[in-house]
């Protein structure tokens, strides 16, 4: 008996930071990806990587067992594996790609059961999704009733396993909300659905025009409630000329703390809100440059955006280095993800020059195609591991 479910990582091209206070951001899946593994065990604890679980330490997987694996209602323990080939806490997306992964191993471990007659959305006896009113995926109290929809558990009548019980929509909210959890309430929902839906997304304060509306995510914070409209802007043309290298300085950079240190900055001098807006404009005319397949001005939004981001503090030494480096080959660059360290990201037609610029400044470099697809099962094999209300 065993699950596999991979999803990939995530670079921001303009953004990051100014999308937790609602501004618009967007980021492009990368070719690297984290997998996740899981196999039902004998025993009261779960099992990481061969050792007792860690719940402190290892929060998302925590609040997922709670959300989607209850043990009081007789979910078995599981032993979890993961393997990939992003670095942990460098801004590529990799605890979402784990999260995201791990929501559809144990969706597709435990299945879902279904109302007569219709097996979409609106016919589950039970799961998350953003049409889905009666269940939230932010705020599970009871973890014997985790994950039902209980106006309409007691008609269920069908059960689906495997890959056919997965939804990307319900992996990318739960990526989200365990984000949340793991950030100390201040999370966007860039990352989860990214690693979910894969190929470039754009997130905003408002409904964009002519790109693809996916849904809207809401989430209450301690300076009040966000909400933002997540968009598919599918592959701009030309495209599929570009790459994207990643430089990574090898400075480890946990997000949440970078972002406790912005809101933080913002609660101390209000007025530096209008940085955080600044960023929101450049991303505007960035997501105007991809909608045009203007690559160019893509690039010149990228470099306005890093210029912003080191004036809030969030750059440092070793990314300003790559960054440097990489500018002569490449059309734009700047840090992804919250900063302090952890990865840059350059934008090129030329990926063996810039790569070997950042490397040659002391990086070490990923090279990603723009736009990858998003998240899989990979194996399903004897499911389901357990069933609820059986």
């Amino acid at each position: 008996m065993k699950v596999e479910a991979s999803a990939p990582g995530k670079c921001i091209l303009f953004g990051e930071h100014a999308v937790v206070f609602g501004q618009p951001a967007v980021a492009v899946a990368i070719e690297q990806r984290i997998t996740v593994i899981i196999e039902p065990i004998e025993g009261e604890y779960w099992k990481l990587e061969g050792a007792r679980l860690d719940a402190s330490k290892h929060p998302h997987l925590n609040t997922l067992r709670h959300r989607l694996w209850p043990k009081s209602a007789g979910a078995p323990a599981l032993s979890i594996h993961i393997k990939g080939d992003i670095p942990r806490a460098s801004g590529l997306g990799s605890s979402a790609a784990m999260s995201v992964a791990a929501c559809a191993a144990l969706r597709a471990a435990r299945g879902r059961w279904i109302t007569e007659g219709d097996a979409g959305t609106d016919g589950w006896a039970e799961g998350f999704a953003s049409t889905v009113t009666d269940t939230d995926a932010f705020e599970v109290k009871d973890d014997s009733k985790a994950g039902l929809r209980l106006a309409q558990f007691d008609k269920r009548k069908h059960h689906l396993v495997g890959h056919e019980a997965v939804h990307i929509d319900e992996c990318a909210l739960l990526g989200h909300a365990v984000e949340a959890a793991a950030q100390g309430g201040r999370a966007s929902p860039m990352d989860a659905s990214t690693c979910a839906h894969g190929g470039v997304v754009l997130l905003s304060d408002v409904l964009e025009p002519e790109v693809e509306h996916m849904y809207q995510r809401r989430l209450a914070m301690s300076d009040g409630v966000r909400t933002w409209e997540l968009h598919d802007l599918g592959m701009p043309k030309g495209g599929d000329e570009l790459y994207l290298v990643i430089g990574n300085t090898g400075v480890y950079a946990p997000t949440a703390a970078q972002v406790a240190k912005v809101a933080e900055a913002i609660r101390i001098e209000p007025q530096r809100m209008k940085e955080i807006e600044t960023i929101g404009t450049i991303a505007r005319r960035g997501i105007l440059a991809l909608k045009n397949g203007d690559f160019e001005a893509v690039g010149r939004a990228m470099t306005e955006n890093q210029v912003m981001l080191k004036g809030l503090g969030v750059s440092c030494p070793e990314l300003d280095t790559l960054i440097r480096a990489a500018g002569p080959s490449s059309l734009g660059a700047k840090l992804t993800g919250a900063g302090g360290g952890g990865c840059m990201v350059a934008l090129t037609k030329d990926p063996k020059a810039t790569s070997e610029a950042i490397e040659l400044a002391g990086g070490r470099t990923l090279i990603s195609k723009f736009g990858n697809p998003g998240l899989r099962v990979e194996v399903a094999q004897d499911v389901p591991f357990w069933t609820p209300g059986q």
